[in-house]
């Protein structure tokens, strides 16, 4: 079954047992995912529907920082359960050591020394980490591994 399919069946499920929450969050994820496929005149496959949730995943944390900041602990929640509902599509996330391995294995292949080759490092790796790792330590892990 692929993610878009398990999506629809979590959609129909959440309409049967009244649970709007959660069924507010998959409509949200479903309108992302029509908006790509519209804009870009393609059908999103894992890989896209991957990249799509992580993003709103993202979005939904910043959003949260913001609602903290801003004493709005209802806000915070909201998005925090959008999170949980979210987050069950994402694959299991890497754990430091296999990201680390990872990227030593990028600098390897791409032959990377110094942070002139950090394009070619993050390019090489960004599909195998996209939804299991957050980019922005994945950069940074990357950028101490070539200064080192």
């Amino acid at each position: 079954m692929t993610i878009k399919e398990q999506i629809m069946a979590d959609m129909k499920a959440s309409m049967k047992a009244h649970d709007s929450a959660r069924l507010s969050a998959i409509r949200m994820l479903m309108a992302a995912i029509k908006q790509k496929e519209v804009d870009e005149r393609v059908v999103c496959g894992d890989a896209e529907i991957t990249a799509i949730i992580a993003k709103l995943v993202k979005q939904r944390h910043d959003s949260i920082e913001q609602y903290r900041a801003a004493n709005r602990m209802d806000l915070a929640d909201k998005e925090s359960a959008e999170i949980d509902v979210l987050s069950a599509y994402l694959p299991k996330p890497l754990s430091e050591e296999e990201i680390l391995a990872i990227i030593d294995e990028a600098i390897v292949a791409t032959g990377a020394s110094g942070m002139a080759a950090m394009g070619k490092v993050m390019g090489m790796i960004k599909p195998k980490l996209t939804g299991r790792a957050d980019l922005g330590k994945v950069s940074a892990l990357i950028k101490q591994k070539l200064t080192a």
